[in-house]
């Protein structure tokens, strides 16, 4: 009777270890039968001999596109780190947030790109080199404990977590716009979908705005901060949700999303595709959410079966927007090309 108990959380220690070593070839092979699904419809004779209207030029838009999204989203995170007291370096975390984009297309690593660089811009100098190179690869092949680790290190998490959320609060808003444009073509209740989501963000927003306006509720929320030792947190989190800033956020926020759609877009007009910008602005937003669960590398597989999915109810081409969106992963990852950079100068 007493030795169940024990031997228990051991038989559950090792499927655990078992299954954390086996799920990156996992996530492979679901990309990879994802992508299997989305492309055997495909005919390709039929398809390589409907001549196809390709305009190669559209794929350099796409790629100006998405580069200047990555660029906008650096520098909005570069902002946050500078208000919490990190140096004033907006290029240098524009680096390693390419860097990080450039780990999560599926660039052998033990962390994250989100973990690395914000274990990375803990380095940061005001020279805007990395100091303490040793023990910086010695946390970098490490995973993160927040718990027992330095303030400054959870600073700079709090300030990629501010940056997510700003990011999953603008793919909300444009997604919530897209339904409230297009949602009729989905179901009858899309557009009042649209309307509930954009509600809710608003309504959020201002939540949270009040949150910070009221000194009773800031003060407890700064009373938490110092609890988890993250002191001097206040200043960015005021600076991406307080009022009015958050109304600029917003749009920031919603003009970087609706970048890597016109990315999208421009993949499509390169095949030749008249695609409908609201289906996009569904389509994207809801792939980003679905991208939250760890199914696949990089959303191969899962972006291809995705999309050709809801651009089929505008009759466009499966088989196109397939193209299209393998095109759109390919130019994804030349535009984070430019962190290999920062990840070679580290060495």
């Amino acid at each position: 009777m007493s030795s169940q108990p024990q031997i228990t959380p051991k038989a559950t220690s090792g499927w655990k270890a078992i299954l954390k070593r086996a799920w990156p070839t996992i996530r492979i092979l679901l990309s990879i039968a994802l992508l299997w699904k989305a492309t055997s419809g495909i005919d390709w004779h039929t398809l390589l001999n409907s001549q196809i209207q390709m305009q190669p030029i559209w794929f350099l838009a796409a790629l100006i596109s998405m580069m200047t999204a990555f660029v906008c989203g650096g520098y909005r995170w570069g902002l946050f780190m500078q208000a919490v007291g990190f140096p004033r370096r907006i290029q240098s975390y524009i680096g390693l947030y390419f860097a990080g984009g450039l780990i999560n297309q599926g660039l052998p690593s033990t962390i994250g790109g989100d973990s690395y660089r914000a274990i990375s811009a803990t380095h940061l100098t005001s020279a805007g080199d990395l100091n303490k190179k040793r023990q910086l690869d010695e946390e970098l092949h490490h995973s993160v404990d927040l718990e027992h680790s330095n303030p400054k290190l959870r600073l700079s998490f709090s300030m990629v977590l501010v940056d997510r959320l700003l990011g999953l609060a603008g793919n909300n808003l444009l997604g919530g716009i897209g339904l409230i444009i297009g949602g009729a073509t989905l179901a009858t209740w899309g557009a009042s979908l649209g309307y509930a989501v954009t509600a809710f963000m608003i309504f959020s927003g201002f939540i949270i705005a009040l949150i910070l306006a009221w000194i009773p509720s800031r003060k407890m929320l700064q009373k938490l901060l110092d609890k988890f030792q993250m002191n001097n947190a206040m200043p960015g989190i005021q600076l991406a949700f307080s009022w009015p800033m958050n109304i600029g956020q917003a749009i920031f926020a919603v003009s970087i999303h609706f970048l890597t759609i016109l990315t999208l877009l421009f993949c499509l007009k390169a095949y030749g595709v008249e695609a409908p910008i609201e289906g996009l602005m569904i389509g994207l937003p809801a792939l980003s959410l679905l991208l939250m669960l760890p199914i696949s590398i990089s959303g191969w597989g899962l972006r291809e079966a995705t999309l050709s999915s809801v651009l089929a109810l505008w009759g466009v081409n499966p088989s196109l927007t397939v193209l299209a969106s393998i095109s759109y992963g390919a130019i994804t990852v030349i535009s984070v090309l430019p962190g290999a950079y920062f990840l070679l100068k580290r060495k």
